[in-house]
């Protein structure tokens, strides 16, 4: 399989780990890693979507991240198990790259660096998300979701509703309704990939 990276990767990685890049190609309802095994890649979403999830004891699934682009195993760097399930929404491709030799190479000093700024990045996007979660009106969560995620008010849509509602906390026959009465009220107009709001 021919490999394509990201400008991203080709910015960030030393050539040394640049060398270890695997394609890797994907199809919705595979599973990249799950919970309790023991991390030995990382991985780049390139294409498609990922999500990471978690299963409680009770049988409920919270969708901890949502990736169409990007890192999704940086949090097990520096753990003996992966903490959560990484399983495919959409299909696409990813490049992997062995955690041992990430490990070393972070003690290439500019890699070190760049590797903070982006993880500094990734907090950034945290508390955004965690801000959303804590709005109380469905309204308000998807309005917000649409400022921060998308693009002059128009939030493109990569994955189905369901996924949507998994991230900001909410069933998808409540996002469904909250969406409907939204349309009517003249707040936003859906499409089949896009929502875009009415300011």
């Amino acid at each position: 399989m021919n490999i394509y990276i990201p400008e991203l990767l080709k910015n960030l990685l030393p050539s040394g780990l640049m060398t270890q890049c695997q394609a890797l190609a994907f199809k919705k309802g595979d599973y990249l890693f799950r919970q309790g095994e023991r991390p030995i890649h990382m991985f780049y979403i390139v294409s498609g979507e990922a999500t990471l999830t978690r299963t409680g004891s009770h049988g409920e699934v919270t969708l901890l991240q949502r990736t169409t682009g990007g890192f999704l195993s940086e949090a097990s760097l520096f753990t003996d198990l992966y903490h959560c399930d990484a399983l495919v929404a959409q299909t696409g491709q990813a490049i992997k790259l062995p955690m041992i030799e990430f490990k070393k190479s972070l003690s290439d000093q500019e890699f070190a660096l760049k590797w903070i700024q982006l993880l500094s990045k990734e907090i950034m996007r945290l508390r955004t998300q965690a801000e959303r979660l804590g709005l109380k009106s469905i309204k308000d969560k998807l309005i917000h979701l649409i400022q921060t995620d998308g693009k002059q008010g128009v939030l493109n849509l990569q994955s189905d509703l369901k996924s949507i509602a998994s991230e900001i906390g909410v069933t998808h026959e409540a996002l469904y309704r909250a969406i409907a009465n939204m349309e009517r009220e003249g707040l936003i107009i859906k499409k089949t990939n896009s929502i875009e709001w009415i300011k």
